[in-house]
């Protein structure tokens, strides 16, 4: 991936992310944008967001995203400075929550390994 399509990505998420905490501040607060992936021709993006809780708060939170798509792509047209404006895919990243599971489990055999 080119370095600006990595730029784009970045900035797209920062400017979601701080959307939604200035406009949807209690209605989000669960929700965190945790990375975007831009198509090569600027026109599409995959917005992966993850939730605190369980699947069925995931579900909600998607549907959530999915009604105010329109207002956060105007956003995006109003402060960001590209050609166009993609249309917006939101999609449930899980990869948190066995990313936090393998840290668990790596700390306890941490614990469980005796120091020299």
């Amino acid at each position: 991936m080119s370095n600006r399509l990595l730029r784009v990505n970045e900035l797209l998420q920062r400017e979601i992310s701080a959307h939604l905490r200035r406009k949807h501040g209690s209605e989000s607060v669960a929700i965190t944008i945790t990375g975007v992936e831009i198509t090569g021709d600027l026109r599409e993006a995959r917005v992966f967001y993850s939730v605190l809780g369980d699947e069925a708060g995931a579900a909600r939170a998607g549907r959530w995203l999915a009604r105010h798509r329109d207002e956060i792509r105007e956003m995006l047209a109003k402060n960001v400075v590209i050609r166009h404006v993609p249309l917006l895919a939101f999609v449930h990243d899980n990869h948190a929550p066995r990313t936090l599971r393998v840290e668990a489990l790596l700390g306890e055999i941490d614990r469980q390994t005796p120091s020299p």
